[in-house]
């Protein structure tokens, strides 16, 4: 399934479980075997690319400045990009703008996407069960994707992909294979880095900066 048949299925969903005023967030970044797919939890309204206004990327942490720090700290986004967005207001992105964003994590073979893309108001946490709808959707997007290493962040995103549950703080730089249709992929499972998970964003650059060197198995 492409990632255009994808979006359109996200969208249905967002009429599901998301606010009826907000559009999906699908991913972007390089969407042809990167480096490193990051799998998030699910946006918020606080996404520009959210509003029905926008016409552009619809991606994720558009407008947000806190994620950036993470792709900074790690090299994986251009350094006058990043000053430009820790520069600007949130609300001053332009559509433009976004996409520069996401053609240097693209320059950096990396795709950025949510395991739930249901859009809501605000960061209230989402039921196991809603994330479930889109877990068979997340493995035909990563065999999609094809990327070489999946970071999942947090307890929650990480237990229901990986079908165990996982505490983070057990399995730091640890790495799960588990096959998509025949095929293994590499997963890592991270401490959530952003809102109320900042405590943790010192360890989740330690794991990350280990993953990203790890030397990775070959997919079969």
């Amino acid at each position: 399934m492409s990632l255009q048949e994808l979006n359109k299925e996200f969208i249905k969903l967002q009429n599901k479980y998301g606010a009826k005023e907000l559009d999906a967030i699908c991913s972007g970044g390089l969407a042809d075997n990167p480096d490193i797919c990051f799998v998030f939890m699910n946006p918020t309204g606080r996404n520009l690319s959210a509003s029905k206004s926008w016409k552009g990327l619809k991606a994720p942490w558009i407008g947000i400045k806190s994620a950036w720090n993470l792709f900074y700290e790690l090299n994986l986004i251009n350094k006058n990009i990043y000053h430009k967005i820790r520069n600007i207001k949130g609300s001053e992105w332009t559509e433009e703008f976004a996409d520069e964003v996401y053609q240097s994590i693209a320059n950096h073979k990396v795709y950025i996407t949510n395991l739930g893309k249901c859009t809501q108001l605000d960061a209230r946490p989402l039921p196991d069960s809603v994330y479930e709808q889109y877990l068979g959707l997340l493995f035909k997007e990563i065999e999609s994707v094809n990327p070489k290493k999946i970071i999942l962040f947090g307890n929650q995103v990480s237990s229901i992909v990986l079908g165990e549950k996982i505490s983070v703080s057990q399995v730091r730089k640890q790495r799960f294979e588990k096959q998509i249709n025949g095929k293994k992929y590499n997963f890592y499972s991270v401490y959530y880095p952003i809102g109320n998970g900042r405590i943790n964003i010192d360890k989740a650059i330690e794991d990350l900066q280990w993953i990203i060197k790890d030397k990775e198995l070959v997919a079969t």
